[in-house]
């Protein structure tokens, strides 16, 4: 059985919306987008999810994310490793629409309703699942209890107003591990705890 592990930013009041540009999510309004572009000058945070990136398996993200990474990872040559390592990792983009078609190499189509068939496809043998982002993707799986690992990139910044990872989610969980850099984003991993 695949185990799914989900690694987001957010911020000390649970946002989770647009952390990395101003034009990634601006729904509802929100104008604070890239408040977590600090992290990439943190060499301690980019040290340890550096660690973590050989480890993961296949991706799996909603059809906003989807777009959103396609629109930007695959076009990069500047030698960044993550660049080369989301165009070979194999990816699952859940969506309800089932002729969506994607172009970006290793990219497969999971159509239906998502709490059906991540749990089908976390049943088949195989690589890990990994989700990046996708906050609508992330509540409904959580609440349906199909999450083994939550690792949060938790930034010191308040935001007020955005969307909230665990907006009407109820789940206890248990920290694992959690490491605090020089700049003060804690990397916190988290485990249900049921």
């Amino acid at each position: 059985m695949r185990t799914i592990s989900v690694t987001n930013n957010i911020s000390l009041d649970g946002v989770m919306q647009a952390p990395m540009s101003a034009e990634e999510d601006t729904r509802g309004g929100f104008t604070y987008g890239g408040w977590a572009l600090g992290a990439n000058r943190d060499p301690e945070l980019g040290a340890e999810m550096g660690k973590g990136m050989a480890e993961t398996g296949a991706m799996l993200f909603g059809h906003r994310t989807y777009e959103h990474m396609f629109a930007f990872w695959p076009h990069q040559t500047d030698g960044n490793p993550f660049t080369e390592h989301l165009n070979a990792t194999e990816k699952f983009v859940v969506t309800r629409d089932p002729s969506l078609e994607l172009t970006w190499q290793n990219t497969t189509v999971v159509p239906g309703e998502a709490a059906d068939t991540i749990a089908e496809l976390k049943s088949t043998d195989g690589g890990d699942l990994a989700i990046l982002g996708s906050g609508e993707l992330v509540r409904t799986l959580a609440s349906a209890g199909l999450i083994d690992e939550y690792v949060l990139i938790i930034h010191p910044v308040v935001l007020g107003t955005g969307r909230r990872m665990f907006d009407e989610v109820h789940q206890q969980l248990r920290l694992v591990s959690s490491m605090t850099t020089s700049t003060g984003i804690t990397l916190a991993r988290y485990v249900p705890a049921d």
